[in-house]
């Protein structure tokens, strides 16, 4: 049964690398990289946004209070 397992635990690694060696310099990875670093910006820009609407919200609850 260990024997097995090794055997499968080797097997899963070489796809692995091989998968990463596809994906880094196979057919479209310079898109793949450009599509990542979008999404990582387009990610960015709604956390910012989100915190930036929450503060306003809450400043403006607070200054309603007020009057």
């Amino acid at each position: 049964m260990e024997f097995n397992k090794t055997v499968k635990e080797e097997l899963e690694g070489r796809i692995k690398r091989l998968e990463n060696f596809i994906e880094s310099k196979g057919l479209g990875s310079g898109k793949l990289s450009k599509v990542r670093k979008m999404q990582r910006n387009v990610n960015l820009v709604i956390f910012v946004g989100s915190i930036v609407t929450v503060a306003g919200i809450a400043f403006w609850a607070l200054n309603r209070n007020n009057d």
